[in-house]
């Protein structure tokens, strides 16, 4: 699939400044460094987790720092110093600190040339690439009545880069379109309401010829495409926004974990998860959760002694269920941080971008919070 580098380049760029609930107070890691040199390959993340327990607010440490106006200015080889004005911790990039303790000193402008699409993206950009024009979740109806594809000129019944698949219905020429096969159905588990059904992106094409059957060359391959395979035009509003404000999310009741995109048991750091909210919740690009897990219910014995989920008896939890004095609920067990970058109209794809211990379906999104407390 052809995306035009201007959109790469400025999706790399996200400006990360953000806005926060919490205090001001910007907390510490524990042994961070004074300086740092940028390398080529950081991100924001990496750079802000050497300083700081709560990564995601590190573009404040630049509010005092006039010279730079965001933080995707910052390109390999700079060098940033931690500095503190007023009682708050600053970073700066070298040569464009100022100490109002030594005379000021009048310098003629000068600049850096350097490419633009060098400078630090927020998070690796490769990481979510390959989602930002692929996996959908729509309406289940809606899907079913999007053209389909019927066979191609090979034999064949699968179809790759360079053949010709042909299409039931009269498409626009030169069109492209990606050619999507269904994959899960989601459901909230709460409610039973229907979510969307997953679309996975198999292929891309243009149309070479319009008719009552069209057909559509294919350009990219994600995956053998077949028939009844659905297509829909490859439209800008497709891909994330090229800028975002990350922030705090903010929604009545905790967002779940709905699929792990891979379909394993488990996800990890950089894993990328389906979630239960989308634009109808009010969840946009940039929003961050904290990753819980339901914490266990300990259930108290006949002889007063508690006894663990694993260990229990079927009388144990026949008396928890009749008795409130009986079962106690652990508290929710953190699990790590996760960062919405694609949003559906009921479901959002997001970047696990920390880790605790591994993530589950199921397992909650809530507003995140300090880590300070935690050691971190």
């Amino acid at each position: 699939m052809e995306i035009p580098m201007k959109r790469l380049i400025l999706l790399a760029l996200m400006t990360f400044n953000c806005t926060f609930v919490a205090a001001d107070t910007l907390t510490l890691k524990a042994g961070h460094p004074e300086s740092y040199v940028v390398k080529k390959g950081d991100t924001l993340w990496d750079i802000s987790a050497a300083f700081l327990n709560d990564p995601w607010k590190w573009p404040r440490l630049w509010d005092v720092n006039p010279q730079i106006a965001n933080p995707h200015l910052i390109y390999p080889g700079d060098q940033l110093t931690l500095v503190f004005v007023d009682g708050q911790p600053r970073l700066v990039r070298n040569g464009d600190m100022v100490d109002s303790a030594k005379p000021h000193v009048k310098k003629s402008p000068e600049g850096r040339i350097i490419a633009k699409s060098n400078a630090i993206p927020a998070v690796d950009l490769a990481l979510i690439e390959h989602y930002l024009v692929q996996n959908r979740v729509v309406a289940t109806d809606w899907l079913a009545e999007q053209p389909m594809v019927l066979a191609g000129e090979s034999p064949s019944r699968h179809h790759i880069v360079g053949d010709v698949i042909y299409i039931d219905a009269e498409l626009p020429m030169n069109q492209k379109y990606g050619v999507y096969e269904r994959g899960r159905e989601f459901f909230n588990k709460a409610s039973g309401e229907a979510i969307g059904q997953e679309a996975i992106l198999a292929s891309t094409g243009q149309v070479v010829e319009s008719g009552k059957v069209s057909k559509i060359k294919l350009l990219t391959s994600f995956r053998e495409t077949k028939a009844g395979f659905r297509v829909m035009p490859m439209e800008s509003d497709s891909l994330m926004s090229a800028y975002f404000t990350p922030k705090p999310a903010e929604l009545k009741t905790p967002a779940v974990v709905l699929a792990i995109e891979s379909k394993m048991r488990e996800a990890g750091k950089l894993d990328v998860v389906y979630l239960d909210k989308g634009t109808q919740d009010g969840v946009e690009p940039g929003v961050v959760f904290s990753i819980y897990r339901d914490g266990e219910v300990i259930v108290i014995n006949n002889d007063g002694m508690p006894v663990p989920a694993t260990e229990r008896t079927a009388y144990d939890n026949l008396m928890a269920s009749v008795s409130s004095d009986r079962a106690i609920q652990m508290p929710d067990i953190y699990h790590g941080k996760l960062l919405v970058f694609k949003v559906f109209d009921k479901a959002s794809l997001g970047l696990i971008v920390s880790t605790e211990r591994p993530v589950r379906v199921d397992d909650k999104l809530i507003a995140p919070e300090s880590l300070a407390l935690r050691g971190q």
